[in-house]
């Protein structure tokens, strides 16, 4: 289906008219300052290796860093369904820049008009040309290959396109939007939630078709952790582009390798609808989150500033010739208006209309999550009490204790993103089950596919083969831990599912 560019609708940002792009006027609300040296000195639960807690860079640094700006974007059609000579008309574009650290910004006056600016954040892209190329982008064989879902006007919600050079058409990928855009089955979307794009078979194509088949030593800058002895991603040094695609092959969508963890232990993308609501971020719990500027500096970690910190001398972004951290010249970050917007806008998040109604097969499964005392952990109506478990095998110190909202428990889940990552606290957070409806690849490393799964008897003994993230490079492999519902009646377990799948 062909589209004329007249009737094109852009799908992924919210584009303002240039005329709309002023500067914030005098007397609005204060906005937090991000990053604050005592504010960042205790927002991190410390890690395992407590020598090796990020030393995060200072306030004076921080503030040198240049405000990264934020342009204009476009969606990315599908083969096929874009306008007609979509990429000419691209190529012709001006580069418009909406919200930088000068003259240009999107309205601010009110609580609706930051919210609707921190959209605009969300959408941004951090890199260029890295996940997709712009020849990917229009190869039919790409999608096959690949298999992003795509929403009703056919559009691929991994990247973006952007024009930063008049001419130069650039596909844009990881920010927000990368990792929590789900398109439903009806190619509707939510932003906010576990998204569910192919980033690392994406990875894996990169890996197998794109880049050089040489030695991997730039993933180390990812997911080196140092005081690990083996560290396990020490062999991803000498991996061929091939053995490194085929480890991202084992990723499924909805769960991800991202910094500080391990393609060999990757974590389940959350679903940050709700965010506000909870008292610990990351599946680690490794962030507190005890108000707004918080969600601000997790944002502002997770753009790539985490990699400036020292992990007991250790500084994934230092300069190769010196081994010193960076000039704050060679990065970029969100200025804290930015980032204030953002964090508005995910907190006015909602999620989409649960087709699943409480009708008496989800009473009765009510009564069987009472029964069996889920409650404790899940605890309505967030359906999570926020609190920390322990990390098999883990004993917190009577510091963490008096710190921290503790469980002195431990579901017996893997441990090796809790104790053998840069996110390693000894700890797993409570997850919350409000909206696992629409969400899958359950467990914190993703292991499986849906909730019938995750409730599967079988799924704790040899020789099952996980319908999610299958590590280890083998089929088969016991999900063990949290054996929670496993013993109930198969009648019990499948109302106690019909009533998860309300909230």
């Amino acid at each position: 289906m062909q589209i004329s560019i007249g009737a094109w609708v852009v799908g992924l940002v919210v584009l303002l008219p240039v005329n709309a792009q002023v500067r914030q006027p005098a007397g609005q609300p204060v906005v937090p300052r991000a990053w604050d040296d005592h504010a960042i000195g205790s927002l991190e639960v410390p890690l395992v290796y407590q020598n090796g807690s990020p030393k995060h860079v200072s306030a004076e640094y921080y503030y040198k860093i240049p405000v990264r700006p934020i342009y204009r974007g476009y969606p990315i059609y599908a083969p096929g369904r874009g306008p007609a000579d979509y990429l000419e008309w691209l190529k012709r574009q001006e580069p418009q820049i909406l919200w930088d650290d000068g003259s240009l910004a999107p309205p601010l006056r009110t609580e609706s008009d930051r919210r609707k600016a921190g959209e605009l954040v969300f959408d941004s892209p951090l890199f260029y040309d890295q996940i997709v190329s712009l020849d990917e982008a229009q190869d039919p064989e790409w999608y096959t290959r690949v298999k992003p879902p795509l929403t009703r006007d056919g559009i691929m919600t991994l990247a973006s396109y952007v024009i930063r050079k008049r001419g130069q058409v650039e596909v844009g990928s990881f920010g927000c939007f990368t990792c929590h855009t789900r398109v439903m089955p009806d190619g509707s979307v939510v932003k906010g939630a576990q998204g569910n794009s192919p980033v690392e078979e994406a990875e894996a194509n990169r890996f197998r078709h794109r880049l050089p088949p040489a030695p991997r030593q730039g993933l180390m800058r990812i997911f080196a952790v140092p005081w690990v002895d083996p560290d396990p991603n020490a062999k991803l040094q000498t991996m061929s582009g091939e053995e490194v695609a085929s480890v991202y092959d084992r990723i499924p969508p909805g769960v991800i390798a991202r910094g500080r963890t391990s393609p060999f232990f990757p974590v389940q993308i959350p679903d940050i609808i709700g965010i506000k609501e909870r008292h610990y971020l990351d599946h680690t719990g490794l962030q507190l989150n005890r108000g707004i500027a918080d969600i601000m500096r997790y944002s502002a970690l997770n753009q790539a500033i985490e990699d400036l910190a020292s992990y007991d001398g250790f500084i994934p972004r230092a300069d190769p010739r010196t081994g010193k951290r960076v000039a704050p010249s060679a990065i970029s970050r969100y200025s804290d208006d930015q980032l204030y917007a953002l964090a508005l806008y995910l907190y006015s998040l909602q999620p989409p209309p649960n087709p699943n109604k409480f009708d008496q097969a989800a009473a009765r499964g009510k009564k069987v999550f009472e029964r069996a005392g889920c409650a404790g952990c899940h605890t309505p109506p967030l359906y999570t009490n926020n609190k920390l478990t322990l990390a098999e095998s883990f004993t917190p110190t009577a510091e963490e204790r008096r710190l921290y909202d503790i469980m002195p428990v431990s579901v017996g889940t893997d441990s090796k993103l809790a104790i053998m990552s840069r996110r390693g606290t000894g700890f797993y957070k409570v997850p919350s089950l409000k909206g696992v409806w629409y969400r899958g690849m359950f467990g914190h490393n993703g292991w499986c596919a849906t909730l019938e799964d995750w409730f599967d008897p079988n799924r704790v003994r040899d020789g099952y083969s996980p319908t999610g993230f299958k590590p280890d490079g083998a089929e088969t492999f016991a999900v063990k831990g949290h054996v929670f519902g496993l013993d109930l009646s198969a009648e019990d377990r499948k109302a106690l599912i019909v009533f998860l799948k309300t909230l």
